[in-house]
């Protein structure tokens, strides 16, 4: 940005009704962090948008200037996409606004809401709309992305329950995307990620959740992992939607209900959470508990609230993160003996693997309906490295790396690309999958001159 000069930017600042930061300002470095410490940029601006016409004013300043533009929402990708090196860091973390329509079962959410905020406003109310499973995750880049956790299985994708967006393009134009208006946007924007606009308005369906809901974990010793995964990759295949359970094999953290003998030792955890009647869901869990000699276990009626935010201490910002994933249609016998190879030798304590259960009714879509198309992923691999030090690094990255490799013959298309690292820019076509083609048109179309391309970015050329 040498050449931008100090009176361009006066100007902006002037125009702007949100704080703009330069990297000699009070605030500066404060604001440029982002929950993932591996991505270390730094921008010429920053600017934190209080309103739409806030966001206006932003992309048309970055537009005219020739800057690199990137987003941010909660701050929470991995790959960092929320932040540029040199360019304009558009901010949108204060725009929190969320209305709830109880009557007609409609969220109306900011593009700066985390998942704690919606789904607070939302249970007020006995409603809610499936999310991710970190409650500091925001709303926007999970949604934009695809969106699944607890709810999935029963209720679809998130973007299965995107109703509209209202958008800033890229020619600064303020857009509403719908089924019924520009529905070649609304389609692409829904699992395409960033690549179309900023969008500064969600709506949501909702449907009624808990408020309270039976969930909880169950810790099984490590010794008996191959009994414990090779039971949750059968029983998972038939159980109901309202019914979902994900694998986790890690160190154990100091949680109460287990020994302290066992804190820190290699355990496998299953999660679990039923969307129904509690004493259906207890006579339906019954069965995980013969999966193996349980350390210990913590299940029961909480609020749904509560739960969302369960594996927040796990996932603080500030750490090294670094991710693989695939898809699977099926856990076969050989991922099965690839994921305790490796979870045999989990690099740092903060290293896990996890295996979210999808399926249902995310099955249940045409995989051309939206942009987001792995419709006959039933599981999807996380491998979380995550580490203190960067002295780390290395051994981390190359442990996530390795175990990728070794389970991608057994992988089904298309990839999640939330769970995309900086280094898988080669992968963003694939994991696109049979959407990429008309994507490419959605963007040729919004955005021709690929002003929003920090993210997993889709070429207009």
């Amino acid at each position: 940005m040498t050449s931008l000069q100090q009176g361009t930017v006066d100007t902006f600042k002037e125009q702007f009704a949100g704080p703009v930061f330069e990297p000699t300002d009070a605030g500066y470095n404060e604001a440029r962090q982002i929950w993932n410490a591996m991505i270390d940029r730094k921008p010429a601006l920053i600017a934190k948008c209080s309103s739409v016409e806030d966001v206006v004013s932003a992309v048309n300043f970055g537009r005219d200037q020739s800057l690199l533009i990137s987003v941010k929402g909660g701050g929470h990708n991995i790959a960092g996409n929320a932040v540029c090196d040199d360019g304009l860091m558009i901010d949108l973390s204060q725009m929190k606004d969320i209305e709830i329509d109880v009557e007609k079962r409609r969220a109306f959410v900011g593009p700066g809401c985390t998942l704690a905020d919606f789904d607070a406003a939302a249970q007020m109310h006995g409603l809610a709309t499936p999310l991710g499973i970190n409650s500091t995750t925001g709303v926007a880049g999970l949604t934009l992305g695809g969106g699944f956790g607890w709810l999935s299985r029963k209720y679809g994708m998130t973007v299965d329950n995107l109703m509209s967006v209202d958008m800033v393009t890229a020619d600064g134009r303020q857009t509403r995307a719908s089924a019924n208006e520009n529905s070649d946007l609304f389609w692409g924007t829904r699992g395409g990620g960033g690549n179309f606009g900023i969008v500064t308005r969600f709506e949501f369906e909702l449907h009624p959740v808990g408020p309270d809901l039976l969930s909880g974990l169950m810790v099984f010793p490590f010794d008996q992992a191959r009994a414990v995964v090779t039971q949750f990759a059968r029983f998972t295949e038939t159980m109901p939607d309202e019914l979902n359970v994900w694998l986790v094999i890690r160190h154990a953290p100091p949680l109460p209900f287990l020994p302290e003998s066992v804190h820190g030792q290699p355990i496998v955890a299953l999660a679990i959470c039923y969307v129904g009647d509690p004493e259906a869901g207890e006579k339906l869990i019954a069965p995980l508990r013969s999966f193996g000699d349980l350390h210990g276990e913590h299940v029961g009626v909480q609020p749904f609230v509560n739960w969302q935010q369960a594996f927040d201490p796990l996932l603080t910002e500030g750490a090294r993160n670094y991710w693989k994933s695939h898809n699977f249609v099926k856990l076969t016998d050989d991922v099965v003996k690839v994921a305790l190879e490796y979870g045999d030798k989990l690099p740092s304590p903060h290293c896990e693997i996890f295996i979210a259960s999808i399926g249902g009714q995310t099955g249940r879509v045409a995989p051309d309906a939206m942009a987001y198309s792995s419709r006959d992923a039933n599981y999807v691999m996380n491998v979380h490295a995550r580490w203190e030090t960067p002295a780390e690094d290395e051994r981390c990255r190359q442990w996530a790396r390795a175990f990728f490799d070794a389970t991608k013959p057994h992988a089904s298309s298309g990839a999640y690309i939330n769970f995309l690292s900086e280094d898988d820019t080669d992968r963003v076509e694939f994991a696109y999958g049979e959407s990429y083609e008309r994507l490419v048109e959605v963007k040729q179309k919004y955005d021709p001159e690929n002003l929003f391309r920090i993210n997993q970015n889709i070429s207009p050329h």
